[in-house]
């Protein structure tokens, strides 16, 4: 039997790709959302329904880091992973390779927290008011204030760890030229 070598990739698969810009979207929303309710007049409708849809964007943003981590997993142990290696100086990519882990771990520990903070508030949520999330921990009521300060905490961690991922993106596109950032543009293939 004849094995092949993998096939050296221009640029991710679209799985990945669109895993990667659905978890930006999702994440650059539930930043905001909190954001904007912390103006808003507490109990008003306004209020309670982006809370409500924060919540259900969470949820939706765990299923697709858990999907993402599955693919990941897959694709690396079946050798569909394999990109065209860029020239890139041995700390720049170390910082690439623990930027990228970091986000991961931040995404993770922010949604445990976000359904942490919410089961500790032993009120039921519900997933765009579709059918109640079940509660799966019961907490003393002090929990509320800790877990809610350490899901903020994270949310600005993970936006700048986010910022400083989008900002290398860009230093390599417009300054770089290396095509690192088309790698994971929809549609970019042959775009200069």
């Amino acid at each position: 039997m004849q094995t092949s070598s993998p096939v050296l990739r221009s640029r991710y698969d679209g799985l990945t790709i669109l895993l990667h810009w659905l978890t930006a979207l999702a994440v650059i929303f539930l930043f905001a959302s909190a954001h904007i309710w912390e103006i808003l007049e507490r109990g008003t409708p306004l209020r309670k329904g982006l809370q409500s849809v924060h919540i259900s964007v969470g949820i939706l943003l765990a299923a697709i880091i858990i999907g993402r981590l599955l693919w990941r997993l897959f694709t690396v142990s079946t050798g569909r992973s394999k990109q065209q290696p860029v020239a890139m100086p041995t700390l720049m990519k170390a910082a690439a390779h623990l930027t990228h882990l970091a986000l991961y771990l931040l995404l993770v520990a922010q949604i445990i927290l976000g359904f942490l903070f919410r089961w500790s508030q032993a009120e039921p949520f519900y997933f765009f008011g579709l059918f109640p999330i079940p509660d799966v921990f019961n907490f003393d009521s002090i929990m509320t204030k800790t877990f809610g300060s350490l899901h903020n905490n994270v949310a600005w961690a993970l936006i700048i760890v986010a910022g400083v991922h989008a900002l290398a993106a860009l230093f390599h596109h417009y300054v770089l030229r290396d095509g690192i950032l088309r790698r994971m543009l929809p549609g970019s293939e042959g775009r200069p």
